[in-house]
Order: structure tokens, then sequence, then C-alpha cells
């Protein structure tokens, strides 16, 4: 992610990256979760509907806290994610985009059931933010494949902006 490469940033830019996301989120440009322990008091990590995939499309993205990593939140918040972008959006498509070499990423992917769909080469940031240094493999889900794939059993919670419940 090439907004987190240098963090630990400035709470002056913590706050104007959050009020950017949710710029972005209110016209609808792009759609980024934070994901908090259950008792609110802690940030473990950040997921997203992200629309540069194109029309009717959108990629998943996520990270995690190194601290957190193994408890299944990232699973839990993709798969969330995959029926909202579904349910809710009405996408044809849903992606992710995986660095070959991160295994717990691509264990979530055959989790949920997302098809293998290729390498694309030198699209990704390196570790210190440089662009298009790694590969991705490209996993996709199709709205037609979401009722046979394990994200289609997700249990989900989702509200709209005054507190009504649409899920």
């Amino acid at each position: 992610m090439p907004w987190a490469h240098e963090a630990p940033i400035p709470a002056e830019q913590v706050v104007d990256l959050l009020r950017r996301f949710r710029g972005q989120f209110d016209l609808e440009q792009d759609f980024v979760y934070g994901i908090f322990s259950p008792d609110e008091s802690e940030t473990v990590g950040g997921t997203g509907l992200h629309t540069r995939s194109g029309a009717s499309s959108f990629e998943i993205g996520y990270w995690i806290r190194a601290s957190r990593v193994g408890e299944g939140l990232c699973t839990e918040a993709t798969a969330a994610l995959t029926r909202v972008g579904f349910e809710l959006c009405g996408a044809e498509r849903i992606e992710i985009r995986v660095d070959p070499t991160n295994t717990a990423s691509l264990a979530i992917r055959r989790k949920l059931g997302y098809v293998d769909e290729g390498t694309l080469r030198s699209v990704l940031h390196d570790p210190g933010g440089a662009p298009q240094q790694r590969d991705a493999v490209v996993f996709a889900l199709l709205r037609r494949e979401l009722a046979q794939s394990p994200a289609a059993t997700a249990a989900l919670e989702a509200f709209d902006a005054a507190g009504g419940k649409i899920f």
C-alpha cells in the first residue's frame, strides 16, 4: 500500500488520510474500512472495495497488523466484502491481487473460492514504496459463482449511514 510505506506518520497526516478515504467513500470512488478488535479499542487492520478494476467490478485489498496474523480476520473481512460487493453494490466481478510470495494472502483466496486467473508482472509496490517492482497473482470471483463459494455463507451485518440495518 503506497500510503503505508512512511508509517508511522504524524497525527495530522493520519487525519488528512482518513478525510481523503471518507471523501472518496462518500463520492463512491473507493470504499476503505477499518478492521478493529471486538471492543473497538485497537485498529488491527484495514480493507477496502476498490474501484480501480473497472465498471461493475471491485478489487478487495486488505492488510493486518503483524501481531494479529493467523486469526482469520482478513479472511472474515474479505468474505464480508465479497458479499457486500455482489449483494449490495451489484458487482459482476471481484478481484484480489496477491504477491505470489505472500502465502497468508494466497490462503485467503483459496478459503473463499476465488479462481486463479494469472500473474501480472511488475505491478505492485516493493516494501520501500517503489512502484512496479513485484508481480501480482490475480484471483477473481464472478457474481454467478458466489452462491457456490464459501464466501456466500459469511456472517454479515451491514448498516447504512443512519444506522439502519441493511443485512
